[in-house]
């Protein structure tokens, strides 16, 4: 059982021990010293905090200790209730309130939940908020309000409507092409929150849809993070459905990813380099992913006459460097597309929409659409560390050694080769280095991986 305090937030299993793991107590703690922050940052006489769940099974109970503490705070709450990341950060905006949370641990499985925090500005906290924070928790120097001055709360559960109305109202939206396209799809949403928006994004864009663990319950029907190995009943069903493709996201619809009409994963980095494609197609400019991302995102930008730009790993740093740059598109290869044009969060909704779009005007079957990008393999590993190991003076003298090469030391170091890329990072949480290869033939990153570990165990 585990409790992960972090700049980005609070995340861990529930029950146990307090401080060991995200119980009642830690719950209430992390919210008061949210709170705590938000009156420091903003310091005004009123303040109001958008908060939404996913379905996972401690939601509701996790959400009501957390409104209730803000209430005790004098802050007023805009209750989401179930909802989703991207519309959480949407309803922020709207709302043009003071900070949201989000209840969920994302993919992680369901004995875990989290608080992801947000600012005023509808995006997570950068890294001297998250960090200010956690010292308000360490310190417990909280203060709550007096009983006339009590927050309250207030439910609103338009928002995903509100949400998917923003999203049909933008230019590179083409609900007429979408619905003429006649397409039929089957949607895996893992018993979480993208069982309700996504069917009714779809139903909207005239899409005929077949459900497959939409129902709300929290009770993941397998493991909730959208790769291949989990995804079987969906690949299956999309073949008996005689589907157009699958769609799946992860419990809180940050993370997307598509199946072909054959049943085969299009591949979650393909997510993001197909959107972009048609998105450059409209607007020619700059785009952005993470060093772990795949080269595609980059062949795609230059192909439109734009510039790619890699970012550390983690969506704040994403974002960051999407407002430096001024990229029209953006995101993560796990299938987070951030759309400017809507706000700086990962997005499966528009996602989507922008897809089928592409889809629709490209008049292709996904199988097809998905050999006219370049194509990559992944190979992603971890090398165990010495205890006591000087992780960075270790990675400073891989940095060295390949001197020769394209090297990024950005976010740990990143080797681009001319075929092949390498990319090395420490854990924070764990004794590893990660190690991300991607090259032209699966077998190629594989033997790139074992290469480099081999390199790295001999340095250990």
């Amino acid at each position: 059982m585990t409790l992960i305090k972090s700049i980005s937030g609070i995340r861990g299993t529930i029950g146990g021990r307090v401080g060991d793991n995200l119980t009642p107590i830690d719950a209430v703690k992390y919210a008061a010293a949210y709170g705590t922050w938000l009156k420091e940052d903003r310091n005004k006489a009123t303040y109001r905090v958008v908060i939404g769940r996913d379905a996972r099974i401690s939601g509701a109970m996790i959400q009501q200790l957390v409104m209730n503490t803000l209430v005790g705070m004098g802050i007023q709450v805009i209750d989401l209730d179930l909802s989703t990341t991207p519309t959480v950060e949407m309803a922020v905006k709207l709302e043009h309130a003071d900070g949201g949370i989000i209840l969920t641990a994302s993919h992680n499985p369901k004995q875990w939940n989290a608080l992801k925090l947000l600012n005023y500005k509808g995006e997570f906290l950068n890294a001297a908020d998250g960090k200010r924070i956690l010292e308000i928790a360490e310190d417990e120097s909280f203060s709550f309000a007096l009983v006339d001055e009590l927050g309250k709360i207030t439910k609103n559960q338009a928002y995903i409507d509100l949400h998917i109305d923003e999203i049909l109202a933008l230019d590179w939206v083409d609900v007429e092409a979408i619905k003429a396209a006649d397409f039929r799809v089957v949607v895996d949403g893992v018993n979480s929150t993208g069982g309700i928006a996504v069917p009714h994004l779809l139903d909207r864009l005239g899409v005929e849809t077949v459900k497959l663990f939409c129902d709300p319950t929290g009770e993941f029907p397998h493991n909730p993070e959208p790769l291949k190995e989990h995804l079987t009943d969906l690949s299956e069903r999309v073949v008996q459905e005689n589907a157009d493709m699958g769609i799946v996201v992860d419990p809180d619809v940050d993370r997307l990813a598509f199946i072909d009409e054959n049943g085969a994963m299009f591949g979650e980095e393909y997510t993001l380099v197909a959107v972009a494609d048609y998105v450059l197609g409209k607007q020619k400019g700059n785009t952005v992913s993470n060093l772990s991302s795949s080269r595609a995102l980059r062949d795609v930008t230059q192909k439109h006459g734009g510039s790619y730009f890699a970012s550390a790993v983690g969506e704040v740093n994403v974002v960051a460097l999407m407002k430096e740059k001024q990229a029209v598109i953006g995101g993560e290869g796990n299938g987070g597309i951030i759309l400017p044009n809507l706000h700086y969060g990962r997005d499966s909704l528009v996602g989507i929409a922008l897809f089928l779009s592409h889809l629709a005007h490209k008049k292709l079957s996904l199988s097809e659409l998905r050999k006219t990008y370049p194509s990559y393999y992944m190979s992603k590993n971890k090398a165990q560390l010495t205890p006591g190991l000087n992780v960075d003076a270790l990675l400073d003298t891989m940095a060295k050694q390949y001197s020769n090469e394209e090297v990024s030391t950005v976010d740990g170091v990143k080797i681009d080769f001319e075929e092949s890329w390498v990319h090395l990072r420490k854990s924070n949480t764990e004794p590893i280095i990660r190690i991300y290869t991607e090259a032209k033939t699966q077998k190629e990153a594989d033997q790139l991986a074992v290469r480099f570990i081999k390199e790295l165990e001999s340095l250990n």
